[in-house]
């Protein structure tokens, strides 16, 4: 264990020391009487030095290589902060035309490493692999921590958004949510909202602010681009009781997994219920959605929430359209 962190502090410790000395050199009065080579010779440190040092250091190690490209990123915010405006044409070079070609090249990665996902588990399994499942696999697998969850939310949003169209066949196994519930209407109409108001709010602010107008705007577009993604998700992932487990979802926004012979009780009801610390609802939208099944489990179990988000519960409320069919399949598997 102690040599696991001092093997870490050396992986990180030595790239954040780099950089500490490059912010320092700028404060210095070599700096002032030599800025112009100097920024050059920084720059170029911050976005490519220092990454390949860390690459360097971490080529033999179990750390996903994909994390350079936080250093690269971080290198280009460093570096537009300490380097003066006149002296960053090398920097908005890299901004201009290595980022995106970073970004893309990631994206194309971790949608590769999601296909290589899905076929092995097709072939160890036999059965199909839910989309966001794999993209959470394989980003824990390329990126630590609450990196790869930032990450899996944005692909996925931008998965479900823009590149899934093919209408999904369920089968007997899966149940939808969304047909009945009037979600998809209501996110829908959120949309046009946000596009109206976008409107009228850059049009105003332009007389105060073009770059806080376009700022706002952008904001809006990506919020709306989110929903779209939400709403999507709704109808690609749909509620799967499958090998004796219940696999809840509410699209990408929120989900848990119930082993059906820990399931204390179903009951088929909208009545108004108290939620607490131990009893929650399965859609992020609360009271704006009404429920129609009401599970209580044996013990206490894991909801997983929006960018990662945990909650521990023992009873779940939730929408779902045929709830007879569903309710009557759960107690068959409860039988068995």
């Amino acid at each position: 264990m102690t040599t696991k962190t001092h093997s870490n502090l050396v992986v990180f410790g030595v790239p954040l020391l780099l950089i500490l000395s490059v912010i320092l050199i700028t404060k210095s009065q070599i700096f002032a009487t030599n800025t112009s080579a100097l920024s050059i010779g920084i720059t170029l440190d911050l976005l490519f030095t220092i990454p390949i040092v860390y690459f360097i250091l971490i080529k033999k190690k179990n750390i996903p290589k994909t994390t350079i490209v936080p250093f690269f990123i971080l290198g280009m915010v460093i570096a537009s902060y300490i380097i003066p405006q006149e002296h960053q044409s090398i920097l908005n070079w890299a901004k201009n035309w290595v980022f995106p070609f970073v970004e893309l090249g990631v994206g194309v990665f971790v949608f590769y490493k999601v296909r290589q996902t899905i076929k092995r588990y097709k072939a160890n399994a036999k059965q199909e692999l839910d989309f966001f499942s794999a993209l959470k696999e394989t980003c824990s697998e390329i990126a630590p921590g609450k990196i790869a969850i930032f990450l899996t939310m944005e692909l996925a949003v931008f998965y479900y958004g823009f590149i899934s169209w093919k209408k999904r066949i369920l089968a007997e196994n899966e149940f939808t949510y969304h047909k009945n519930s009037g979600t998809i209407s209501l996110l829908a109409a959120l949309i046009v909202i946000i596009g109206v108001e976008t409107y009228v709010l850059h049009v105003l602010l332009l007389k105060w602010s073009a770059i806080a107008a376009w700022i706002a705007s952008i904001l809006s577009v990506y919020s709306s681009i989110q929903i779209l993604g939400f709403l999507k998700s709704i109808i690609k992932r749909p509620i799967i009781i499958e090998d004796g487990i219940l696999y809840l979802r509410y699209g990408i926004l929120s989900e848990t997994t119930i082993d059906i012979n820990t399931i204390e009780s179903i009951e088929i009801t909208s009545k108004e219920i108290e939620f607490d610390t131990k009893t929650i609802k399965l859609s992020p939208l609360g009271e704006l959605e009404s429920h129609n099944m009401l599970i209580t489990l044996k013990q206490e179990n894991t909801f997983f929430g929006l960018y990662g988000m945990k909650k521990v519960y023992k009873t779940i409320a939730f929408f779902i359209d045929d709830k007879e069919r569903f309710t009557s399949s759960i107690k068959e598997t409860l039988k068995d």
